[in-house]
């Protein structure tokens, strides 16, 4: 039987119903980063940060090595929702907002999700984005392209909310605004 405390450090494939496997993209991000694999997902985060995921801004330690240009936005974002890592919800927000871009490589991102096994996340994460934001590239194409594989559950992932930013009630008694949070691009 899981406590509470194995489950809130239990990696995120566990808490899928998975079995994390072997990832070659995790073995070249410590590569690339020098970091052990245990501060590996929070140099990724940095670098999201850093590329755009502005929503998840922080003070990072000092002592965590700079971002590596060698790894692409795709491979940044689908290494943040390796099973491998400790569940941190923050990372896989992080990895939606800094693929939520015109500029993200679909055909490359598809390639990624299925070889390093992190399909279910996306198409999460794609699904909410289809019901916030349908046109909103790459989750429709996702959607469309990326295979159903059986997973236990999803329902440990982030709710929707956590990939929005919303506004309270306005003052004219109107809803909520609800808009999806899309990359920072750098301003040319």
């Amino acid at each position: 039987m899981d406590t509470i405390e194995s489950l809130s450090s239990a990696p995120l494939a566990r808490r899928l119903g998975e079995v994390a496997h072997v990832s070659p993209l995790l073995r070249k991000v410590c590569r690339l980063s020098g970091c052990p694999e245990d501060r590996v997902g929070e140099w990724l985060l940095k670098g999201a940060v850093g590329r755009g995921a502005s929503h998840y801004q922080r003070d990072f330690s000092a002592d965590l090595p700079a971002d590596h240009p060698e790894l692409s936005h795709e491979e940044l974002a689908v290494a943040l929702c390796l099973g491998q890592h400790p569940y941190h919800s923050e990372y896989i927000r992080a990895a939606a907002q800094l693929l939520s871009s015109p500029q993200t490589n679909q055909t490359h991102l598809l390639r990624l999700a299925v070889m390093e096994r992190v399909e279910p996340i996306l198409l999460h994460i794609a699904t909410i984005a289809g019901r916030f934001a349908p046109e909103v590239q790459p989750w429709a194409y996702l959607l469309q392209h990326l295979p159903r594989r059986h997973t236990g559950t999803t329902e440990v992932l982030p709710h929707w909310s956590r990939f929005v930013s919303q506004t309270g009630m306005t003052a004219f008694g109107g809803g909520p605004e609800i808009k999806w949070l899309w990359r920072r691009e750098p301003v040319a």
